[in-house]
Order: C-alpha cells, then sequence, then structure tokens
C-alpha cells in the first residue's frame, strides 16, 4: 500500500462529532472513560450532563481520586488529559429537564441516568435528540451478579415483557432507539454489581462509536 493511501486512511481515523453523556454515574463515568480512550476516530467532544456531587458511596470516583462534593461531570472533565484540538469533555453540572435541554447537541445521545421515575425524563430526551437528527441508546434494566445475558437493540424489536420498555413506549418512544438490558429489573432482587456495570458500558460504548462512525462515514 502506498504512502499517501495509508496517510489518507489515517487522516479519516481521527475523533469527529460529539456524544452526550446524560448521567455521569456509576455507569456513565464508566463510559466516559472508555470514551475518553479510543484510539483512531471516536468523539471529539464528550458533553458529560449530571447535577449530583461525589460522595462515600462513590467508590469508583473516589477509587480514581476525585475529591467527594465535587460534582461528577467535572470529574470526568478531569480524567480528560488529551489536547483540545484531539478531545475534550465539557462538562454540564445540572439536572437535565424541560427548561435545558437545548443543551443537548450531540450527534450520539447515551442516556443512563438513575434513581426515581426516570422514564419521562428520558423520554423527552430522545423526543429532542431525534428532532435534531441524533441517535441515541438508553437502558431498561441493568441488575445482575454478572456475566449476564445482555440484549441491545432497537425498541421496537422488544416483546411487551420488560415494564421499563412499555413505559418508554407509553411516552412515545416506538422506533429508532437502542435498548439495553440485563431483563433484570429491580423486582428481581438481583445486585448491580461492578462486573455488569463494567459489561453494560462495554456494550454501550461500543455502539455509541458505531452510530457515531456511521453518521461520519
Amino acid at each position: 500500500m502506498k504512502s499517501d493511501e495509508i496517510k489518507k486512511m489515517e487522516d479519516k481515523q481521527v475523533p469527529h462529532g460529539r456524544i452526550d453523556l446524560i448521567g455521569c454515574g456509576r455507569l456513565g463515568l464508566r463510559i466516559g472513560i472508555n470514551l475518553l480512550q479510543v484510539h483512531r476516530g471516536g468523539p471529539k467532544v464528550i458533553g458529560a450532563f449530571d447535577g449530583q456531587k461525589i460522595d462515600g458511596g462513590d467508590i469508583i470516583f473516589t477509587l480514581l481520586g476525585a475529591e467527594m462534593g465535587k460534582f461528577k461531570p467535572e470529574f470526568l472533565e478531569k480524567l480528560c488529559t488529551h489536547e483540545k484540538e484531539f478531545r475534550e469533555v465539557i462538562s454540564y453540572c445540572e439536572y437535565i429537564n424541560e427548561d435545558n435541554l437545548d443543551l443537548i447537541t450531540g450527534d450520539v445521545v447515551i442516556i443512563v441516568i438513575a434513581g426515581g421515575d426516570t422514564i419521562p425524563t428520558a423520554a423527552k430526551i430522545i423526543k429532542h435528540a431525534h428532532k435534531n437528527g441524533a441517535k441515541t441508546i438508553g437502558t431498561a434494566g441493568i441488575f445482575g451478579f454478572g456475566n449476564e445475558n445482555i440484549e441491545i437493540k432497537d425498541i421496537s424489536e422488544y416483546d411487551n415483557s420488560n415494564p421499563a420498555i412499555e413505559e418508554l413506549r407509553k411516552e412515545g418512544i416506538t422506533e429508532n432507539h437502542l435498548i439495553l438490558t440485563t431483563n433484570k429489573l429491580i423486582r428481581d432482587n438481583e445486585p448491580v454489581t461492578p462486573y455488569t456495570l463494567d459489561e453494560v458500558a462495554n456494550t454501550i460504548t461500543m455502539n455509541s462509536l458505531k452510530l457515531l462512525r456511521d453518521k461520519y462515514d
């Protein structure tokens, strides 16, 4: 292969576009770290959204040197040591609601918010992202001890056995939204282990990168 052909391929495999990460908790941080480490492609910008501060229960944060009381997106931004021309994290230390949806501008939007009834908020984010031509990925139950059977497919491909997916459908999300699930929910009385979070984060990362590549090919 000629050197000029190699150069053209190298020039193509540089960071492009933006991935927005809605939720920077235990799962979101794992995904964010994965995205930071991508070489030969990946996002040029990662938008990190979360209004929560780090506390003593956030072990993955403190293990990596985070300071308690600081906002979670700011920690992901701190972990990014790339030159800005290559890749940067823009942190938004606030929860997403109807009033600030316009902050979400990613080509791919990953929704990993947790705690309480998050489905109405997730639905609003998905609708906003789709209106802007973005691709979306979310979760619908990621409980399990580890080594789970992880499914990821479009919401239209699931049956009606997962109540979280059914709630999203009631909110008007019926297609063009990737959902990842272990098919285990809080009702199943299983924990969420770091092993499961690692597997889920890796799968979400891979699929978000494919969606981003497809947009810029």
